[in-house]
């Protein structure tokens, strides 16, 4: 009887801890909505001013710092800072090239309020871009990203490369603001959903002839 008796308490131990853990799991709907609301709150917080995608190209690409413009693109959204294309070296990465640029990031985990990763003082990240028929892929080939996430470069990070013009002076560098989700984020993004803010600056290292300035 006493046997029978701590069987039928343990089981409803059991029971009731399976009970409590499917109720504290968090759904992939909740972390989206999580997700959303984080980014909303974000925009909200930094007084970010959401423009339409038609406003943007009719006004030739820009977004207007001023004024804090951020453009949404397939759910990341963009802010131009620095957009190069009146330098007088402006150029684009033409269809069917590769080229290595070296680029300055600061990443940023909205939804935890944390500081994940940035390009150290004096070293650039680098990858190579390629431009087929006008979409763009990218690999990392050293640096922090590289490290960190390995050689994939984030979906979000590749929609500037439609717009920007680059430049070797220092001070014109085309640069980025991004806030993007996880499913345009790295893996590790993706896999535990939440969005990051991106600041990103372009330096072209093989984009020119060596002599275009000799």
């Amino acid at each position: 009887m006493i046997r029978n008796n701590f069987i039928y308490i343990t089981l409803l131990l059991l029971f009731a801890c399976l009970f409590q853990a499917c109720d504290e799991t968090v759904t992939y709907s909740e972390m989206q909505e999580k997700e959303r609301e984080s980014v909303k709150e974000f925009i909200k917080e930094k007084g970010i001013n959401i423009i339409s995608y038609d406003d943007f190209i009719a006004n030739d690409s820009v977004t207007d710092v001023a004024k804090n413009e951020f453009v949404e693109i397939d759910g990341v959204y963009m802010q131009i800072v620095r957009n190069p294309k009146n330098a007088p070296d402006a150029r684009r990465i033409n269809d069917g090239e590769t080229r290595n640029i070296l680029i300055k990031y600061y990443e940023y985990n909205i939804q935890d309020d944390d500081t994940i990763s940035a390009s150290t003082l004096g070293v650039s990240d680098e990858m190579l871009v390629t431009n087929t028929s006008g979409t763009y892929s990218a690999t990392f080939t050293s640096g922090v990203m590289a490290s960190v996430y390995g050689n994939a470069v984030p979906s979000g990070w590749l929609i500037p490369f439609t717009y920007l013009y680059f430049t070797r002076h220092q001070s014109q560098l085309a640069k980025v603001n991004l806030i993007v989700p996880h499913k345009h984020g790295t893996v590790t993004a993706t896999t535990y959903v939440y969005p990051c803010f991106y600041q990103i600056t372009f330096q072209p290292e093989n984009l020119f002839p060596e002599n275009l300035f000799d």
